[in-house]
C-alpha cells in the first residue's frame, strides 16, 4: 500500500507535467498568431501605392474628437511651372530722361527694365508712399478728426515744403489728410498724421524705418515723413518699387493713389471743404491723360532729387510698376518723369497666348 508521502509525490509530479504541457501550448499559439499578423502586413504593404502616405485626421463626432488613420495620395510632382506670356519692352534705358529706373511685372516679379536701380537716390516726395502706408496700418478709423498743430507750420513754411492748403489749428479727418499726403503732396498732412499716430514726427519715422526693414528695403533710410532733403534720408528706385507694390495691396491706398482729385469734408476753417488735385495727373498733357496708361502713383521733386515718379499701370489685366528718379528739370520745365513713364508703358507689349 502506498504511503501518504508517495501519494503526495505523485500528485506533485502530475501538476508539474500538466504545467509544462500548458506552457508549450501557449508558446505554439503565440507563434501561430504572430505569423498570421506578419503575413497580413506583407500582403497589405504589397498592395499599397508607393505614392501614398498614412495621415492621422481628426474626426468630429459627438462631444469629443476621434482619430482615424486614412490613406492620402500625394499630388504628382510638377515637372514644369506654368509660364506667363512673355512681355517685350521696345525702349532702352538710354532713351530715358531719368538717371535711375526700374520696371517690374508684379504678377511674376520679373524686372523688365533696370537702370542703376540699386544706386542711392533722394526719394523726395515718393517718401509719402511710406507715410500713407504706415498711417493706413496704424489708424483703424479714417473718419477720426486730427488737429493740425499751429507750431508745425512755421518750420514747414521756412523749408518751403509743398502744402495741401489746410490751416493751422484746423481739424481734418484722417482720410482727407491721406488724400492731402498723396495728391497735392501736403507736408502739413504728413506732419499732422505723424504726430497723431506716434506723438512726434521722430516717433513716426521709426515706424517708417521698421516697415522698410520688414519689406526688405535694404537701401533705404528715412529721417522725415514728407521727403525733405537730408543726407541721411535716402532710398533706391528698386526699394521704392517694393514699397509701392506692397502698398497697392491696400484697396484704400490704391483708390487714393489713382484719384485725380478729392473734395474734403467741411471744417470750421473751410466750411465748404477744399478740393485737392493730384500733382501726377496735373502734370499730364492731354495725350497722356487720354491714353489712360498711367493708372496712378506719386510724384517727387527737390533740387537734389530731380524729378521722380513712382507709378503703376494696368496693361492687359496685369499690373506693372515703374519707378524713376533724377530726371533733370523742375516744376517749370517739361515733366520729364511723366514723359518717361508714358514712353515706357506705351512701348510695353505682352504676347497674347
Amino acid at each position: 500500500m502506498d504511503t501518504e508521502r508517495e501519494k503526495s509525490r505523485r500528485k506533485r509530479r502530475r501538476r508539474q507535467t500538466a504545467g509544462a504541457v500548458l506552457a508549450v501550448m501557449l508558446l505554439l499559439l503565440a507563434a501561430v498568431l504572430a505569423g498570421i499578423v506578419i503575413w497580413r502586413n506583407i500582403r497589405v504593404s504589397g498592395r499599397r501605392n508607393p505614392a501614398q502616405t498614412d495621415k492621422i485626421v481628426p474626426l468630429e463626432s459627438g462631444t469629443g474628437a476621434q482619430t482615424e488613420q486614412v490613406t492620402e495620395t500625394e499630388p504628382p510632382t510638377e515637372t514644369e511651372a506654368p509660364t506667363e506670356p512673355p512681355a517685350e519692352l521696345r525702349i532702352t534705358p538710354e532713351e530715358l530722361y531719368s538717371a535711375h529706373a526700374i520696371l517690374v511685372r508684379t504678377k511674376t516679379g520679373e524686372v523688365l527694365l533696370d537702370k542703376e536701380s540699386t544706386e542711392q537716390i533722394y526719394p523726395a516726395s515718393m517718401t509719402k508712399i511710406m507715410t500713407a502706408l504706415v498711417a493706413l496700418e496704424q489708424i483703424p478709423d479714417l473718419g477720426v478728426s486730427i488737429r493740425l498743430d499751429e507750431s508745425m507750420f512755421e518750420e514747414l513754411y521756412l523749408a518751403e515744403a509743398s502744402m495741401a492748403g489746410f490751416l493751422p489749428g484746423e481739424e481734418v479727418t484722417a482720410l482727407d489728410l491721406l488724400y492731402g499726403v498723396m495728391l497735392p503732396s501736403g507736408a502739413e498732412c504728413c506732419t499732422g498724421i505723424a504726430e497723431y499716430v506716434a506723438g512726434s514726427e521722430e516717433g513716426f519715422v521709426e515706424l517708417m524705418n521698421e516697415k522698410a526693414a520688414e519689406l526688405g528695403m535694404t537701401g533705404t533710410h528715412f529721417v522725415n515723413a514728407s521727403g525733405l532733403s537730408d543726407p541721411e534720408h535716402y532710398s533706391t528706385v528698386a526699394d521704392i518699387a517694393k514699397l509701392l507694390e506692397y502698398a497697392l495691396r491696400n484697396d484704400t491706398f490704391r483708390e487714393i493713389a489713382s484719384s485725380p482729385l478729392h473734395s474734403t469734408e467741411p471744417t470750421k476753417l473751410h466750411p465748404e471743404g477744399i478740393t485737392l488735385y493730384s500733382t501726377l495727373f496735373g502734370y499730364m498733357n492731354e495725350e497722356i491723360r487720354d491714353s489712360g496708361l498711367i493708372a496712378g502713383g506719386k510724384t517727387g521733386y527737390t533740387d537734389e532729387a530731380g524729378l521722380c515718379l513712382a507709378s503703376f499701370a494696368d496693361i492687359q489685366d496685369e499690373q506693372f510698376i515703374l519707378v524713376t528718379a533724377e530726371a533733370q528739370g523742375s516744376h517749370e520745365t517739361e515733366p520729364f518723369h511723366i514723359l518717361d513713364a508714358y514712353g515706357v508703358y506705351k512701348n510695353l507689349e505682352i504676347a497674347r497666348p
